[in-house]
């Protein structure tokens, strides 16, 4: 029986194959693990492209990190990343793309995923289900202190005045964390 490799490609050997070359490649599904568990990397994104990550088979690979910086400045066109339709995973990605006139979106190859709107930057906690990304930090809300059209009165009351750098981070349910006061 030969190996075979999970949806991120750790090798699982089969047994008594690859005898005398089992060091190191455990020490390389441990490193992917590790990765997996808490790892970051850098992706770069391009004008109007779309950056595929893939699993790489018995090897390291960004869709195997749990941390995922987007890089790059926009000039000329929105940015796609994907990942496999059959994979179940979740990562915390950062959207540190220059903050252009151009979205950010991050999907697999067949279905929907989520989007940064032009000019909108910060980090999202996004999640597979082998069909579709969904962003599993939409209803957190965003924890806020006074300054930046925040303001407070009494123990209860808070204000929100016009302020178009906070519109992006109030959830689409007006959910908001106050904390810090």
């Amino acid at each position: 029986m030969a190996s075979t490799y999970t949806n991120l490609g750790i090798q699982k050997m089969a047994t008594g194959e690859k005898a005398g070359t089992w060091g190191t490649l455990t020490n390389t599904n441990w490193d992917m693990i590790e990765n997996i568990a808490g790892g970051y990397t850098t992706q770069a994104l391009a004008d109007d492209d779309t950056v595929a990550l893939a699993k790489a088979e018995g090897a390291e690979s960004v869709l195997a990190t749990r941390v995922i910086k987007l890089t790059g400045t926009l000039s000329a066109g929105n940015a796609i990343v994907t990942v496999p339709d059959s994979i179940e995973n979740w990562w915390l990605v950062n959207n540190a793309e220059g903050g252009s006139t151009y979205t950010v979106t991050f999907k697999t190859v067949s279905g929907t995923g989520v989007s940064w709107a032009a000019g909108v930057t910060g980090t999202k906690l996004l999640y597979t289900d082998g069909t579709n990304v969904l962003d599993a930090s939409g209803d957190f809300g965003i924890a806020v202190s006074a300054g930046n059209g925040i303001s407070t009165s009494g123990s209860t009351t808070v204000t929100v005045s016009a302020n178009p750098a906070m519109t992006p981070y109030i959830s689409t349910t007006g959910k908001v964390l106050i904390m810090g006061f």
